[in-house]
This record gives C-alpha cells, sequence and structure tokens, in this order.
C-alpha cells in the first residue's frame, strides 16, 4: 500500500526565536486525501498532476476543456478506476518485472527509431522524468494483461455463431462487412442492477449532452464532461474500426448514419451511448459465395532467445556472425537445426505458408519489407532476436479452418469492448468508494 502523505508542516518546527513565525503561519496544508478506494487513498497531489496532464493533452489536440469543477471530478473518477484494476492486479499478483519492463521500452523505442539512450534523452528534453515514464508504462502494461486475463481470455464464441457471421457474408455484402468507420463515442454507464430511478437519472444526463450537440455543442468538449468511458478524456475518440468488429447496435446505427451526425441515444448493456460519425471508407464487400483472396508468404527464420545468461547484446552480436557465414554461401537450413532456438528448428527453420497475423508485430513488419530470397538484419521481438528468409508469396483462397478461425476472432473482437466495459463497471461497483474531493 503507498505511502500516505497527509498534512505537511510546510516549515519545520525549531528552537523558539523572536524571529519565528507564529505555529498558526507555519502550517501549509500541501496535500490531502480527495478519494478512498478500498484500502489506499487518492492525493490531491496525484490528482492535480494526473488534472495538469489531461488539459495539455486536450489544449495540444484543440478540445475545449470542460468546466474546472466537471474535470476534476472526471479524472478522479479516472483514477477511481485505475486503481480498482491494479489492486486486483496486485491481489492475484500479476505484475511485470523490469526485464519485461526494459523490453518493452526497447520497443517503444524502436518504434521512434531511437535507441534507448537517446529516446531517454529526447523524453527529458520534453520534460518527462524517465522514472516516472518507466512506471507509467509498467502500469499499462499490468492494464492490459488484467484485461486480457479477465475479460478477453473469457469471452466464449459458439460454433453456431461463426456459421451465422460467414452465411451473413455470403448472402452477397448486403451489410458492407468491409465498411471501417472512425467513430467517437459518449457513454452514460448504468450500475449494476440499476434501480428506475438510477435508469432515469443517467438517461436524463444523456439527454441533456445530446441536446447540448445538437444545439452545436463541441462533441470532444461533451465527451469529456459527461462520458464514463475510458476515453472519455480523449474527446471520446474510439478511431477507426471495421464495420464488423464493433458490436452490432453501434454498426446497424453508423449504417444509417452521414459524416459528422450524430446518433440518437443508444441502449446497451454497458449504459447509454451517443455515437458521432466522424469519417467512413471501405465498402463494395464481395458478391455472394465469392472466396476472399489473402496474402500468403511462405518465411523460415532462426531465433536466438535472451534470458539470465545471453543478453541483448550478444543474441544480437550471435544472429549477426551467422548472418554473415549465411550471406557467404553456408545453408540457411542446416544453419538453422544448429542454431534456432525455436520449434521450427528441426524442420530447417521453416514456418510454412503465413497469413497476415499469424506473427507478432514486429516480426510481420519485417518480413514484409523482406525482398525474395534475402536474409534480413537481426530483428527484434518478445521471443528473442530472428534472421529471417523469404523464400515466396502468393495469392490464395481462404480455406474453410481458415475462414472460421477469422470470423471467431473478428466475432472475439466484436465483444472484446462490451465485455470489458461491463467487467470495469461490476469491478467499479463492488469497490468501497469514498469521496473526499469537496472536503476543506
Amino acid at each position: 500500500m503507498k505511502q500516505l502523505f497527509f498534512w505537511v508542516l510546510f516549515l519545520a518546527c525549531g528552537a523558539a526565536s523572536a524571529q519565528a513565525p507564529r505555529s498558526a503561519d507555519r502550517i501549509q496544508l500541501v496535500d490531502r486525501i480527495v478519494a478512498v478506494v478500498n484500502n489506499e487513498v487518492i492525493t490531491q497531489y496525484e490528482l492535480s498532476a494526473r488534472i495538469r496532464q489531461i488539459q495539455a493533452q486536450l489544449k495540444q489536440q484543440g478540445t475545449p476543456l470542460p468546466p474546472e469543477g466537471v474535470l476534476d471530478k472526471q479524472v478522479l473518477e479516472r483514477l477511481i478506476i485505475d486503481y480498482t484494476q491494479l489492486q486486483l492486479a496486485r491481489e492475484t499478483a500479476l505484475r511485470v518485472d523490469d526485464v519485461q519492463l526494459d523490453r518493452a521500452i526497447e520497443r517503444i523505442a524502436q518504434e521512434s527509431r531511437l535507441p534507448v539512450a537517446q529516446f531517454r534523452r529526447e523524453l527529458e528534453k520534453d520534460g518527462i522524468i524517465f522514472s516516472k515514464f518507466r512506471e507509467d508504462v509498467r502500469t499499462e502494461i499490468v492494464l492490459t494483461r488484467l484485461r486480457e486475463r479477465e475479460v478477453e481470455s473469457r469471452i466464449v464464441v459458439s460454433e453456431g455463431e461463426i456459421d451465422n457471421f460467414l452465411t451473413e457474408q455470403e448472402q452477397g455484402g448486403a451489410k458492407d462487412v468491409s465498411d471501417e468507420y472512425n467513430l467517437a463515442h459518449i457513454l452514460v454507464r448504468l450500475p449494476e442492477q440499476a434501480s428506475p430511478e438510477q435508469i432515469e437519472r443517467q438517461r436524463a444526463r444523456i439527454e441533456s449532452a445530446l441536446q447540448q450537440l445538437r444545439s452545436g455543442g463541441d462533441f470532444a468538449q461533451l465527451a469529456a464532461t459527461f462520458s464514463d468511458a475510458s476515453d472519455a478524456l480523449q474527446g471520446g475518440q474510439m478511431g477507426w474500426r471495421p464495420r464488423d468488429r464493433l458490436p452490432e447496435l453501434f454498426a446497424e446505427a453508423l449504417a444509417q448514419m452521414k459524416l459528422g451526425e450524430v446518433s440518437a441515444v443508444l441502449r446497451s448493456p454497458a449504459g447509454f451511448h451517443v455515437l458521432k460519425l466522424i469519417g467512413k471508407r471501405g465498402g463494395g464487400a464481395s458478391g455472394a459465395g465469392a472466396a476472399p483472396m489473402v496474402n500468403q508468404t511462405n518465411a523460415r527464420h532462426i531465433l536466438i532467445k535472451t534470458n539470465e545468461v545471453v543478453s541483448e547484446d550478444e543474441a544480437k552480436r550471435k544472429l549477426v556472425n551467422i548472418r554473415e557465414r549465411i550471406v557467404a554461401g553456408a545453408n540457411f537450413a542446416e544453419v538453422a537445426k544448429l542454431n534456432s532456438e525455436d520449434g521450427s528448428a528441426s524442420k530447417g527453420g521453416n514456418l510454412g505458408w503465413l497469413y497476415a497475423g499469424d506473427t507478432v508485430a514486429e516480426f510481420e513488419r519485417a518480413m514484409d519489407e523482406l525482398p525474395l530470397n534475402q536474409v534480413s538484419q537481426p530483428v527484434r521481438s518478445q521471443f528473442g532476436w530472428h534472421l529471417i528468409e523469404v523464400l515466396e508469396r502468393r495469392k490464395a483462397d481462404m480455406s474453410t479452418e481458415r475462414k472460421r478461425a477469422e470470423a471467431r476472432r473478428v466475432l472475439r473482437d466484436r465483444k472484446a469492448d462490451e465485455s470489458y466495459q461491463e467487467w470495469v463497471r461490476q469491478l467499479r461497483d463492488r469497490a468501497y468508494v469514498e469521496y473526499r474531493l469537496e472536503d476543506k
């Protein structure tokens, strides 16, 4: 449990002197409790720091700030939800150690095309304390893994749902399953087993937001003011989503909307929603019975894992040497059998025909950029360091098994947001929360 700094004396008590101010003048409040969440507290210092961060973000986005008191309450609610999740993670021994954290930060730096040391200097130039950045990344990884474990791993997609989904696609694209929507939303959450009074109170909130939107109100500002969703302080932006990965409630409403239009109030198990259609692209789904053509890549690789004995530099250096031998004429398959630490080693590192999404993002990106029959430079992924060679590329009909696997993935994605919102609501409703924001 984090250490609590509550009332603090601004000046230390010293020996009495004629010049010393009276004790009443020497006491200054530098922190206080603004909320109690189960057995932990949120302090004013922590809340103020998060508010400053959000204010800077909203200004950078050009989003008008909500009224000060409203923003305070919204940010505090986000902190409460984070606290409940992090408490559950600790109670269930979900942790991210320093080795895992270092690898995550290295991947972030690689995405910025910078070495870690230079990435750190760039952060510090922008006034970001690196130790604080590290802990923020650790928190995000914990929350992501918690969501995967508590929500996504429990989503069930039945064979009947898959059959219905595939039948819809084969009936001629009447619903434009290849459409993508750029949308924003406002969610007013309903408590679990909400009373009629609570339902009406929340309905009045969402109707008030909708009325202000239709009177010309700024959507991002009203999302930050009214929405209970985790993206409220990002203006409710959900970004681009394929139609078939949206909740059916959203997809049906968006299909009838024009660009820039705001929906009527929608009701889901999580609460009340208002959507805004920002952009639309795609369409032209294939006709009835048309077999979707997909890209496939036939590739092989050599993997060197890192651990307590083999450092990142050692693994990378080993692969550089192996690559030099292969480029000089050594047989890739034979070298893979002797050196690769992957299950494919016995097959000369051959991974067979791969579909998009079969490998992790770093591997797939390097593979897609690689010319045929050329060996890549060492590529870092969460599994270690790889050498990759692309043998062939082709377009092929998606097999029946692959179609069903893809349908299952799409349906899981479609359910994920709804399931997550429901889980957050239940976790929040079970927590003991005592507000002290108004205390003086």
